[in-house]
């Protein structure tokens, strides 16, 4: 069976290419011209994952991503946003988006980014061999949670805490947190963690990483508590207690 995709994207030009391209690639697509059709058709006949326009007159991607989420829907979203500044693309993962990807794109990004973003939502929960961590593991309680650097995680429930707090984290944040949790200590390369992470590296221009590092800190860092996550610069990221 085809995966199926929803698109709500209101420039027409932009919307027809795309949904071509995506047919070509072999997805069953169902393109909208706004927010208001994007929700009725989610709701009507959930796709396997969604692809949202931020800017649409009336209800506009972000709204969509609210509410859906807001409804329990954890179908993975890839944004379209024109919007270059990180405040605006923060905007977008607050809204609870997994990925985004700024126009102008080129299409071979939005079908990596696709695939990432299915690949992560497989019914039988594989991961290939390239995405298994290969360092350390961290101190294990029993047999389901991890903890390392004064977190807690229980990857099967896709719930994690900082001390008595638990953290409210989108899908893509959870990840990145699960993959530095596992390799506490250990300093992460920024293609390894896009490999892990998104299955694709986007090379050296893309902020998109950063973009994920620095929304993660604001959840976890919190008055009178050290950072956890720390960038070594031209390397990657570390977890670790100063």
């Amino acid at each position: 069976m085809p995966q199926t995709v929803l698109l709500a994207e209101d420039d027409r030009a932009i919307r027809n290419a795309l949904e071509r391209a995506l047919a070509l690639e072999g997805y069953q697509v169902t393109a909208v011209a706004d927010g208001v059709e994007a929700l009725a058709h989610a709701h009507k006949s959930p796709p396997d994952v969604l692809v949202l326009d931020v800017m649409m007159p009336g209800i506009d991607g972000l709204q969509v991503c609210r509410v859906l989420r807001a409804e329990g829907d954890r179908t993975p979203i890839l944004m379209l946003t024109a919007l270059v500044e990180t405040a605006d693309r923060i905007a977008g993962l607050d809204a609870g988006a997994d990925d985004y990807v700024v126009k102008p794109f080129d299409v071979e990004e939005v079908f990596a980014r696709l695939r990432a973003l299915l690949r992560r939502t497989r019914p039988d929960g594989a991961v290939p061999a390239t995405e298994t961590p290969v360092a350390i593991a961290p101190r294990q309680t029993g047999e389901r949670y991890l903890e390392a650097a004064g977190l807690r995680m229980d990857p099967q429930a896709r719930r994690a805490w900082r001390g008595g707090r638990e953290l409210e984290l989108t899908r893509t944040e959870f990840e990145l947190l699960e993959l530095l949790v596992r390799n506490a200590g250990i300093v992460l390369d920024h293609s390894t963690i896009y490999d892990r992470i998104w299955g694709y590296d986007f090379g050296p221009g893309s902020k998109n990483l950063a973009v994920y590092v620095g929304y993660l800190r604001r959840k976890l860092d919190h008055p009178g508590a050290g950072q956890l996550i720390h960038t070594v610069r031209g390397v990657g990221y570390v977890l670790r207690e100063d």
